[in-house]
């Protein structure tokens, strides 16, 4: 019991006490660079090689690599993320979780809603998405 509480007391420890700012600063920033065509591609930097996870509208993908070939096959023109709410939580391995919760405009379209999740792990200085979870809110109701 001794033993389970000081590794307890270690894990705690590693809560990044900045993860509100972190996430939302994150959260502007892929946003801001997903919406311009120009800085699309930068995304890549954001995500690992191979330990990036990505569940969009329930298919999954691992690697930066592979993520952005998803995400440049999207066939909008034009895209604006809306965002309502972002909810941040620490994580004990030193990542944060990030919720967003929004509507999505793409080219003359209804906006829509959607929810998308990020794990940001620490690496180096800095952090990378390790998952990444998309999926418009969409309710489809039996009449």
């Amino acid at each position: 019991l001794i033993l389970l509480d000081s590794l307890l007391q270690e894990t705690t420890m590693s809560l990044n006490p900045n993860y509100e700012q972190i996430g939302k600063a994150f959260t502007d920033q892929y946003y801001n660079m997903f919406d311009n065509p120009a800085t699309r591609a930068q995304l890549q930097a954001l995500y690992n090689a191979e330990q990036s996870l990505m569940s969009f509208e329930g298919q999954q993908m691992q690697g930066a690599a592979k993520i952005m070939e998803k995400i440049q096959s999207l066939t909008f023109q034009k895209i604006a993320h809306l965002i309502t709410a972002v909810d941040c939580q620490p994580m004990f391995d030193g990542g944060i979780l990030i919720n967003v919760l929004g509507q999505l405009k793409t080219d003359d379209d209804p906006p829509q809603s959607f929810m998308q999740n990020f794990v940001l792990k620490p690496g180096g200085d800095s952090f990378f998405i390790q998952h990444d979870v998309f999926r418009l809110v969409l309710h489809n109701v039996a009449a």
